[in-house]
């Protein structure tokens, strides 16, 4: 092992937290100067570090670039329709009376899976603040419910951009990826709730008076007429002779549901199909390429998933918006969810150089060696980097990003199988939410708590959520 390679991979990620922390420059730049202080430290050469990044970046934008910004865009349009805002409505009459905390984390959950956790709890407050007017009480637990609940999914459940890009970074596969993401949420779950059971009456006297005024001012309607979605804000009235505009619940999943399932079908199809042709491992490492046969081609092709999104996103356009909604308004939508994912997919790409660097360079290698002579799990590299990273710069998809970045090039190495590698990088990304976070503020400020209420009540109900998932993590790392 080569000390000075694992010397580059320390100077690299030290280049990220920097350069993010104390600078105006944003985590894509952060990402290339990691890239090009590696690849010198590590010795490769100048004119090779170019074409490493511009290697690692071209082949993951071919491969998930397109998937982020459908999945972003079907968000905009199910956040503007009013469809995430039925869902919620729907969960919390399946839940029942005396269960909000329940009810909350499991729209929250929901709701983050198309929507950025930051503009759904905008949206979905609202709804806990109408819940605590009626009940007189309990709304941090509910807000923190909420939030957590988003923060589950926005981690762990694709077609979210952080578990996409890692999915594609590390040659997981999705299908899996949403399945077991989904497990994860769905057992972290009463974590979440028990622990916002536990803090949020501890934090309730603690909210700030100004936000307290505003729940508790007076007591409103009770919370099955209480809308928290004006469509009239996006459409106007309807045009004469039309009904207003109304999302079933139904309706409402379908852009969400319709991509998942055929996702899930091709996972499965192309499984069963393998197994038939008697060769399981068909199409990965040395294996001859996989050649799907008649039955099986139409369902992968419907879910791979830049169909299966594509097919969510006409269904989000044509069937939960108004027949009248301006082609206009349609148009820049479309604007405002592409510039949303830019920003993203310019950080995934960047990603994907910086772990095509660390493969060139030889420090992938080395960090395998490195990880090869310790008595630490596999599972626990990708995950205590996309800690530390969290804890240092505060985003969970850049934490997630370069966890994966890091991890690709030392999977075949450590035989740490793809998808325990990123459910790793996902669940690592989840750890102590604080100042550097701008969904801390999100919350906090919703929620009305600040200096150590805030810690006590946010920072702690993430960390819960991250250690929860560490039990999860090496079960899956035995069966994967």
């Amino acid at each position: 092992m080569d000390p000075l390679l694992i010397l580059a991979l320390i100077l690299g990620i030290a280049a990220i937290v920097l350069v993010v922390l104390w600078t105006r420059l944003d985590a894509f730049v952060a990402l290339i100067i990691a890239s090009l202080v590696t690849g010198l430290v590590a010795g490769q050469g100048i004119l090779g570090i170019i074409d490493s990044i511009v290697e690692g970046f071209g082949s993951t934008m071919g491969s998930i670039g397109i998937v982020i910004g459908l999945g972003v865009m079907i968000g905009k349009f199910l956040e503007v329709s009013g469809a995430a805002d039925r869902l919620a409505h729907a969960f919390l009459k399946v839940f029942g009376k005396g269960r909000e905390p329940w009810a909350m984390g499991a729209v929250g959950s929901l709701v983050s899976i198309p929507v950025f956790c930051d503009s759904g709890y905008v949206i979905m407050n609202p709804l806990a603040r109408s819940i605590a007017r009626v009940k007189r009480g309990g709304y941090v637990a509910l807000a923190l419910a909420l939030g957590c609940g988003m923060t589950l999914t926005h981690h762990l459940v694709p077609p979210t951009p952080g578990p996409l890009a890692a999915t594609g970074l590390l040659g997981a596969d999705l299908g899996m990826v949403i399945v077991t993401g989904a497990i994860f949420a769905i057992l972290l779950l009463p974590v979440v709730v028990i622990y916002a059971k536990w803090m949020g009456p501890k934090l309730e006297d603690e909210i700030l008076p100004e936000v307290s005024e505003a729940i508790f001012g007076r007591v409103g309607a009770p919370m099955e007429g209480k809308a928290t979605y004006d469509p009239d804000k996006h459409f106007g009235p309807p045009p004469e002779g039309a009904k207003p505009h109304k999302v079933g619940g139904f309706m409402a999943a379908l852009p969400l549901v319709v991509p998942l399932l055929l996702i899930l079908a091709n996972t499965v199809a192309t499984a069963l199909d393998k197994a038939r042709q008697g060769n399981p491992a068909l199409g990965t490492g040395d294996q001859p390429d996989y050649d799907p046969s008649a039955w099986a081609e139409p369902i992968i092709f419907l879910g791979h998933p830049i169909v299966a999104l594509l097919i969510g996103l006409v269904i989000a356009v044509y069937f939960i918006m108004p027949r009248w909604a301006p082609k206009k308004k349609i148009a820049e939508w479309f604007n405002e969810a592409a510039a949303a994912s830019g920003l993203i997919l310019l950080i995934t790409g960047a990603g994907g150089g910086f772990g095509q660097v660390l493969r060139d360079s030889g420090v992938g290698d080395a960090l395998a060696e490195a990880i090869a002579a310790t008595a630490l799990p596999a599972f626990l590299v990708p995950f205590l980097i996309a800690t530390l990273v969290r804890i240092a710069q505060g985003s969970g998809t850049v934490a997630m990003i370069t966890a994966a970045s890091i991890t690709a090039p030392v999977l075949a190495v450590t035989g740490l199988a793809p998808l325990v590698a990123v459910m790793a990088c996902c669940a690592g990304s989840m750890v102590f939410s604080y100042f550097n976070d701008s969904y801390f503020w999100v919350v906090t400020r919703f929620t009305g708590l600040e200096g150590m209420s805030a810690l006590k009540g946010w920072s702690g109900i993430t960390t819960a959520a991250w250690a929860g998932s560490i039990p999860l993590l090496f079960v899956l790392s035995l069966v994967a």
